[in-house]
């Protein structure tokens, strides 16, 4: 499968976050958090608190990182690697592109941290 039309460019204020249902290749359902930066860039990460389990598009987003609501733990939107306790393991981050007005996640490559992002 090949990155999905999730929303279009002004469906998101800059600090917002939604809540998406995507479909993967292999027919799974993936919870994913759209987030948009406060500088305008739209980030994809996996829904679900590594720590807590509860929704983090329900969090905070302050610069490029999502604060989950429970328990505080901040979390790059670019990497999806946790920046605060409680949370110590990363979430997965999608790709995501744009076409014109369009906005596009590709919940099938999910991006890799790297041993120099950690």
């Amino acid at each position: 499968m090949t990155a999905q039309l999730v929303a279009a460019r002004e469906d998101l204020e800059p600090g917002e976050a939604m809540r998406l249902e995507l479909d993967a290749a292999d027919g799974s359902l993936v919870e994913v958090a759209l987030a948009r930066a406060e500088d305008g860039t739209y980030y994809a990460l996996a829904d679900v608190c590594s720590h807590g389990q509860v929704s983090l598009s329900e969090g905070e987003v302050e610069g490029d990182t999502l604060e989950c609501w429970l328990h505080g733990s901040t979390f790059d939107m670019k990497t999806g690697r946790p920046l605060s306790l409680p949370a110590t393991r990363p979430v997965p981050a999608y790709p995501v592109s744009y076409d014109g007005d369009n906005v596009f996640v590709d919940v099938d490559a999910p991006l890799t941290v790297t041993a120099d992002q950690n």
